[in-house]
C-alpha cells in the first residue's frame, strides 16, 4: 500500500495514452456488457403474477402449424381452467413493410379475462372493443410512434393471410410487458378468411399449482389428432423465439471472445511501450535497493488500474445509458428492459483484470528481470 502515490503517478505519467488506453478498455467492455445484457433479457423474459398463471398452447411440430378452432372448446373444459382464448399472429403490413409491430387477433370478449394486466385508458374503451367488430386495441407506444389517437381507421395488408382488415382504433392500452402490439378481433379475421384455425390457445389457470396438470392433460387430449399440441408456459414460449435465431449465446460468447482478444493485443502493446521507455527508471529502483518481486507488483498493478478504469467506465456507463432509454419503444417492444445487472458488472471488472495481468505478463517480467547495467543501456530504446 506505501506505493499507491507512486503507482498512480506512473500509470497517468502520460495522460494522452492513458486515456486512449482507458476508452479503447471501456468501450469493448461497454460492447460486452451490452451484449450479455440483451442475452439475459432475452433468456429472462419479465413476468407478473398474472403471467404465472398463463400457459401457451401450439401446434407440435412449431408455430408455423394451426390448430383447428375447436381445440379451444376443448382446452376450456380441462380442470383448472379458468378461460382460455385463441391467439393468431396476422404479420400483416401498414403501409410499407418497414412498418413492423406485433399484431395478434384475439377473442375479443375473454381478452380482459386472460390479460387482466393489460389495461385501456379507461373502460368504456374496452367496452367499445367487445362490441364493435371491427375494433381494435393498440398499445400506447405504438399510437405515439404512428399518431394513432381513439376513432381512427387503419387497414392492414395481409402478408401471411390472405385479407386485409379494416380497423377502427377503440382504445389505447398499457401494461402486459410491450405497448407496442395492436390486438383485434379473431372473429373478424376468420370472417374475412374463414379457415376457423388458429396458431395458439392462451390458457390462464385458477391457479398457478394448476400449470403443470393443465398443460399434461391438454398435450394428452389431443396427442393422437391430426394437430397434436405442445403446451408451455408463456415464458417458455416467449424464449422459444429466441431460439429460432439460433444459438444465441454462442453467438454473444463468441464475439466476446473476439473483443477480449482485441482488447489484450492492444492493451499488451500500450503496456510494453509503457515499460520499455521506463528501462532507466527500473535500474535505478534496483539502485535503490527495490527488488525485482516489487518492481513486477508495480508494473502489474499500473496495469490493472488502468484496465479496470476502462471496465468499470464501459459497464457502469452501459448501466446509466440503458437505464435512461426507453428501450421498449425503441426495440418496438421485442425488449422490454434493458437492465445492465450488478453481476454484469462484476464482469467486467473481473476481464478488466484478466486482461491487465496477460497483457502485462510478459514485459513487467522481462523488465523486472533486468540486471542494472543492461537496463541503463537501454534506456529509451
Amino acid at each position: 500500500m506505501r506505493f499507491v502515490p507512486f503507482i498512480l503517478r506512473n500509470a497517468f505519467r502520460n495522460k494522452r495514452r492513458t486515456l486512449l488506453t482507458i476508452l479503447s478498455i471501456g468501450m469493448s467492455l461497454f460492447l460486452i456488457s451490452t451484449l450479455k445484457t440483451v442475452l439475459d433479457e432475452l433468456e429472462s423474459p419479465p413476468s407478473t403474477p398474472e403471467s404465472a398463471k398463463r400457459v401457451v398452447t401450439r401446434h407440435l411440430t412449431g408455430l408455423g402449424s394451426t390448430m383447428p378452432i375447436a381445440h379451444r372448446d376443448r382446452i376450456r373444459q380441462v380442470p383448472g381452467v379458468e378461460e382460455v382464448i385463441a391467439s393468431q399472429w396476422f404479420g400483416g403490413i401498414y403501409k410499407d413493410p418497414a412498418n413492423f409491430f406485433p399484431q395478434f387477433a384475439v377473442d375479443a370478449e375473454k381478452f380482459k379475462v386472460v390479460y387482466p394486466e393489460i389495461h385501456p385508458q379507461t373502460p368504456e374503451q374496452m367496452d367499445a372493443f367487445v362490441k364493435l367488430r371491427t375494433a381494435t386495441l393498440v398499445g400506447v407506444d405504438l399510437a405515439k410512434r404512428f399518431k394513432w389517437n381513439v376513432g381512427d381507421k387503419i387497414t392492414l395488408q395481409g402478408n401471411i393471410f390472405p385479407a386485409d382488415p379494416e380497423l377502427t382504433i377503440t382504445g389505447l392500452v398499457s401494461g402486459g410487458g410491450s405497448e407496442n402490439n395492436l390486438y383485434f378481433h379473431w372473429d373478424y379475421l376468420n370472417e374475412l378468411f374463414p379457415q376457423n384455425i388458429s396458431g395458439t390457445f392462451i390458457v390462464k389457470a385458477k391457479n398457478a399449482d394448476d400449470i403443470s396438470a393443465i398443460s399434461e392433460s391438454v398435450d394428452a387430449m389431443f396427442s393422437n389428432t391430426a394437430a397434436p399440441t405442445k403446451t408451455e408456459t408463456e415464458s417458455a414460449f416467449i424464449l422459444g423465439f429466441a431460439s429460432m435465431w439460433g444459438n444465441v449465446r454462442l453467438l454473444v460468447a463468441s464475439i466476446a471472445t473476439v473483443v477480449i482478444f482485441t482488447v489484450i493485443l492492444v492493451a499488451a502493446n500500450t503496456m510494453a511501450m509503457s515499460i520499455r521507455e521506463r528501462t532507466g527508471e527500473i535500474a535505478i529502483l534496483k539502485t535503490v535497493g527495490f527488488k525485482p518481486a516489487q518492481i513486477f507488483r508495480m508494473l502489474i498493478a499500473e496495469s490493472v488500474l488502468i484496465a479496470l478504469a476502462g471496465g468499470l467506465w464501459g459497464s457502469l456507463g452501459a448501466r446509466f445509458l440503458y437505464g435512461l432509454m426507453n428501450l421498449n419503444s425503441v426495440s418496438q417492444g421485442f425488449i422490454q428492459t434493458m437492465t445492465v445487472r450488478w453481476s454484469t458488472v462484476a464482469m467486467s471488472a473481473a476481464i478488466a483484470i484478466v486482461v491487465a495481468i496477460f497483457s502485462t505478463l510478459v514485459p513487467a517480467y522481462s523488465a523486472s528481470r533486468l540486471p542494472i547495467a543492461v537496463a541503463v543501456r537501454r534506456r529509451g530504446e
